[in-house]
This record gives structure tokens, C-alpha cells and sequence, in this order.
């Protein structure tokens, strides 16, 4: 098992943008270690005559079919909107026209 250096949790700080302590870089290898390590087990247990699955049960679709229906008359939808212009509904302008 390789053991994760002060140095590369500090280089991993610098990567994340964090400041850590002196005495956090110690803390924080201890306990990295001991999560690689435990990742790493996983290795052992897994068996070559285990499937490799997505989901730890079957799924199934629960959404309706995505079938073509009738819809509402644009002029009546319009009529609703509190801004409307060209057949279209107006909103704010949210960015500056330079943009």
C-alpha cells in the first residue's frame, strides 16, 4: 500500500485553491491514506464472475409515452401574456445588445 505524502496533499491544496496548516497537511494525509486504502480493498473482494451493473436494481421507465397531441391556439396563449409582439411573448431585455 503507498502512503500519500505531505507534499502531494499540499500540491493537491494548491490544485484546489485551498489554504491549509502545517498541522492540517499531517491530518489531511492520515486521513487520505486511510480512504485510498479503503478504496483499494475494494479491489480484493471484487470477483471476475460478477457482472459489472449500472444500477443496484432494474429500472424502469416511468414516464408516459411521448405521444403528439393538440395544442393550445397561439392567439389565445398570447392574449394571456403580459407582453406580446409579433406572435411572439416579450420579455426584458437581459443582456446588452454589445454582448
Amino acid at each position: 500500500m503507498s502512503t500519500i505524502t505531505r507534499d502531494e496533499v499540499a500540491h493537491l491544496a494548491h490544485l484546489a485553491r485551498l489554504a491549509v496548516t502545517d498541522d492540517e497537511l499531517d491530518t489531511f494525509a492520515v486521513q487520505l491514506d486511510v480512504i485510498l486504502s479503503s478504496v483499494a480493498s475494494i479491489a480484493d473482494v471484487a470477483a471476475d464472475d460478477i457482472l459489472p451493473t449500472t444500477h443496484a436494481v432494474p429500472l424502469t421507465n416511468v414516464l408516459r409515452a411521448d405521444e403528439p397531441g393538440t395544442s393550445l391556439n397561439r392567439d389565445t396563449v398570447l392574449l394571456a401574456a403580459p407582453a406580446a409582439e409579433g406572435g411572439r411573448f416579450r420579455v426584458p431585455r437581459i443582456l446588452d445588445a454589445q454582448e
